[in-house]
C-alpha cells in the first residue's frame, strides 16, 4: 500500500541515475568487438534461442524487443549478436553484473548520499553539494559550463532550434529562483559524475534531476542513452498532465487499473479532478492522500544512504513440463540455491562486516486437482544460521512447513513452478569483542564451560558464524578473540564448535534485563559466596587487617578450579586508566551498568578513594554482606 510522505522542508536536489542497457554494456566491455553491433543478452536456456533480458540500442532500431526470444530476434535482425548469461549451478549467474554495478556506485557516492535501488540504478541526494557549489561558484559566475551539462534536456524550456544555447541561458540566469539555481548546480554535478563513470568503467548512463525521487525517476528514462533531463518545479504540472497513469511507480497493477476502470483516470493529471476526501473515501486514507500528492508532484521519500543491497536472494523457475513433482527434486534445487546464498552472505560479511539474520523461502505451486485452485504457497521465514549445511537444512524445513499448509488436509499431487530463498535483515556486525577489553583474565575455555549445559550446535562449516543476538568472528590471524584473550587455532581444536556454543548461549538470554555480561559473572557470584565462608589465612603479612580482607573472592580459572586471590591481586586485575576506555564500549552495557562504569571514570579523575561495595563485582554479588 502506498504511504504518503509530506514533502521535506527545504529545496532538495535528487538525481536518479540509470545505466543504459547495462547487461549489454558489461558484455561489450568483456568483448570490445561487440561495440556498435546489434547485441542482446539471453538467458541460459536454449529453448527458441533463450529469453532476451537486455537489448542494445543498435538492435532496437531493427525492432528487437526484450519480450522476444533469441530465435525471433534473429528473424527480425539477422546480424544480431546473442550473448548468453553466465551459468552456475544450473541457473543464471549475475555476479559479474553485480560487481560492475558496484564499480559505478563507488563513483556516484562521492558527491552525496547514495541509495542503490537495483543492479543498474541509483538515487543520489545532491542537496548539500549543490548548496555548496551555489554559494562558492554559482553557474552564472562560471566562465565555462561542462559541455555534457549543456546537453541537458530542461523540461518546459521553449525553443528547440538552438537548444544548447537556450540551455546555457537557463543555467546562467541571474534572476532564476533559488530552486532552479540548485537544479542547475545539481545538473553540472551529475554531468561530471557521468563523465567519471564513463572514464573509469567504460559504461554510459542516463539521469534525471529533480526536487524529489519520484520526478527524478520519471525524468531519467525520458532521454536515453547517455543523456540527462532536468525537471524544474514550473514544468511538473505539464509533465504529469500527459503521463499515462500506468507509467507511474506503484500504479502499474491493480490500483492503476482501478483508477482507469472505476474513475476514468488515464493520465496522472486526471487525478487533479478529484478532491483528497474523494480519493480517501474510495481508496482509504493513506492511498487517497498519496494519490492526491503525486498528482501535484509531491513526494517526501528520502534517499536512504545505502550503497549495499538490503537483502540477498536467488531463485529458479520451472515452467511447464519442468515443474518439480517430488520433494527430492525440490531438495536438490534448494541445496544449489542455498550454496549460492551462503557464498554471497559470507562474502558480504567478509567485505562489508554485515550479517544477515532472516532466511525466507518463497515458492509458486499448484495442485493437480481443482481443490482450492487459487490458494498460494505460503512464504516462510526463520532465523538464519550461517553455514551451507545449516541453511540447506533450514530451507528444507521451511519448504516442508509451507507444503503442509498449502496442501491442508488434502493429499493431492502438486507441482512447484518457482523456488527462491533470500537472506534479509542485514545489519552491521556489532562490536562484540570491544567489551572484552574491560574484563581481563577470563579465557575462552572458561567462557565455554559456563555454557556447557546449553544445547550445542553441530559443526559450523562457515569460518564466521552469525547469531541472532550476537556475533563471534575469527580474526585475520586465525585466532578467536574472547573476553580479552586470543586463543590460537592449535589451542582450540574444536573452534567452530565452541563458537556455536557461544552463539547458542547468546540466543538463550531472552530477558532484556539480563545481558550477556550477567552470564559472564555467573561463576563469580557463586565463588564469592564460598569465599565469604572460608577461614581466614594465617599468613603474617595479613595480620592486623580487617576480617573482610581475609574473605577473598574466588575466580574461575581456565579449568574451572576455585582459588583465592589477595585484595592487591584483585585490585591489580581491575585497574584501569579512564583515558584508555573507549566510550563506545560503555554504550554496549546495560543502562544500570553504564551509570556505574561512568561513575568509575568520574571517580578516577578525582581522588582514587573507591567506596567499598561500589565495584562492578559487588553489583552482581548475591551476598548481602558484600
Amino acid at each position: 500500500m502506498p504511504i504518503p510522505r509530506p514533502d521535506l522542508q527545504g529545496d532538495r536536489v535528487i538525481a536518479h541515475v540509470d545505466m543504459d542497457c547495462f547487461y549489454v554494456q558489461v558484455e561489450q566491455r568483456k568483448q570490445p568487438k561487440l561495440r556498435g553491433l546489434p547485441t542482446a543478452v539471453v538467458q541460459y536456456n536454449d529453448w527458441k534461442g533463450g529469453a532476451l533480458i537486455a537489448v542494445s540500442y543498435e538492435a532496437r532500431k531493427f525492432g528487437v524487443k526484450r519480450s522476444m526470444r533469441g530465435a525471433e530476434a534473429e528473424m527480425v535482425c539477422p546480424n544480431i549478436q546473442l550473448v548468453q548469461v553466465p551459468v552456475a549451478r544450473g541457473k543464471a549467474d549475475l555476479n559479474a553484473y553485480r560487481s560492475a554495478g558496484s564499480e559505478v556506485v563507488s563513483i556516484l557516492s562521492t558527491k552525496g548520499r547514495c541509495e542503490r535501488a537495483s543492479i543498474d540504478e541509483v538515487y543520489l541526494d545532491l542537496t548539500d553539494a549543490a548548496e555548496s557549489m551555489l554559494s562558492e561558484t554559482p553557474p552564472e559566475a562560471l566562465e565555462d559550463i561542462d559541455e555534457e551539462a549543456l546537453k541537458s534536456h530542461v523540461l518546459g524550456l521553449i525553443g528547440d532550434e538552438d537548444r544548447e544555447k537556450n540551455v546555457q541561458r537557463w543555467f546562467i540566469r541571474s534572476d532564476a529562483i533559488h530552486q532552479d539555481k540548485l537544479l542547475a548546480c545539481g545538473a553540472i554535478i551529475v554531468a561530471h559524475l557521468r563523465g567519471e563513470v564513463l572514464k573509469e568503467t567504460e559504461f554510459t548512463c542516463s539521469a534525471g534531476i529533480a526536487h524529489n525521487k519520484m520526478l527524478a525517476k520519471l525524468a531519467s528514462g525520458m532521454h536515453k542513452p547517455a543523456q540527462q533531463t532536468i525537471v524544474p518545479s514550473s514544468a511538473v504540472k505539464d509533465l504529469l498532465a500527459s503521463l499515462p497513469v500506468k507509467k507511474m511507480k506503484q500504479l502499474g497493477g491493480k490500483l492503476g487499473s482501478s483508477l482507469q476502470n472505476d474513475l476514468g483516470v488515464n493520465t496522472v493529471g486526471d487525478l487533479l479532478k478529484f478532491s483528497e476526501e474523494k480519493l480517501q473515501e474510495r481508496y482509504g486514507f493513506n492511498t487517497g492522500t498519496w494519490l492526491w500528492n503525486i498528482a501535484r508532484g509531491i513526494s517526501g521519500d528520502e534517499v536512504k544512504g545505502r550503497v549495499l543491497p538490503k537483502s540477498h536472494g536467488c531463485g529458479k523457475t520451472f515452467p511447464g513440463p519442468r515443474a518439480l513433482k517430488t520433494t527430492a527434486a525440490v531438495e536438490s534445487w534448494l541445496n544449489q540455491l542455498c550454496e549460492e546464498l551462503s557464498e554471497r552472505i559470507q562474502l558480504d560479511m567478509d567485505q562489508n562486516k554485515r550479517v544477515a539474520h532472516t532466511l525466507t523461502l518463497h515458492a509458486r505451486a499448484f495442485k493437480t486437482s481443482d481443490v482450492e485452485p487459487h490458494k498460494k504457497f505460503p512464504s516462510k521465514s526463520c532465523p538464519l544460521r550461517y553455514g551451507i549445511n545449516k541453511i540447506q537444512e533450514d530451507a528444507k524445513k521451511l519448504f516442508d512447513t509451507g507444503l503442509r499448509e498449502f496442501l491442508g488436509s488434502h493429499s493431492n499431487a502438486w507441482r512447484v513452478t518457482s523456488l527462491s530463498i533470500s537472506a534479509g535483515k542485514i545489519l552491521d556486525t556489532p562490536r562484540t569483542s570491544s567489551i572484552s577489553r574491560l574484563f581481563q583474565g577470563k579465557s575462552l575455555s572458561s567462557a565455554i564451560s559456563d555454557a556447557s549445559n546449553d544445547d550445542i550446535q553441530d559443526d559450523a562449516p562457515s569460518s564466521s558464524i552469525g547469531c541472532k543476538e550476537n556475533i563471534v568472528l575469527e580474526s585475520d590471524k586465525d585466532e578467536v578473540f574472547a573476553h580479552g584473550k586470543s586463543v590460537k587455532e592449535d589451542d582450540a581444536p574444536s573452534k567452530d564448535r565452541k563458537i556455536d556454543v557461544l552463539c547458542t548461549q547468546s540466543r538463550k538470554q531472552k530477558d532484556k534485563g539480563n545481558g550477556s555480561i550477567l552470564k559472564f559473572f555467573s561463576g563469580i557470584n557463586t565463588s564469592a559466596k564460598h569465599a565469604s565462608n572460608a577461614p581466614s589465612s594465617g599468613s603474617e603479612s595479613h595480620k592486623g587487617q580487617d576480617q573482610r580482607d581475609h574473605q577473598e573472592e574466588c575466580l574461575v580459572d581456565d579449568h574451572s578450579r576455585l582459588g583465592t586471590i589477595s585484595n592487591q591481586q584483585r585490585d591489580d586485575s581491575w585497574n584501569f586508566n579512564a583515558e584508555d576506555i573507549d566510550p563506545s564500549v560503555i554504550d554496549e552495557l546495560p543502562p544500570e551498568i553504564q551509570r556505574e562504569v561512568r561513575g568509575w571514570i568520574c571517580s578516577s579523575k578525582r581522588a582514587k578513594t573507591t567506596k567499598r561495595g561500589s565495584s562492578i563485582f559487588h553489583y552482581f554479588s548475591t551476598d548481602d554482606n558484600a
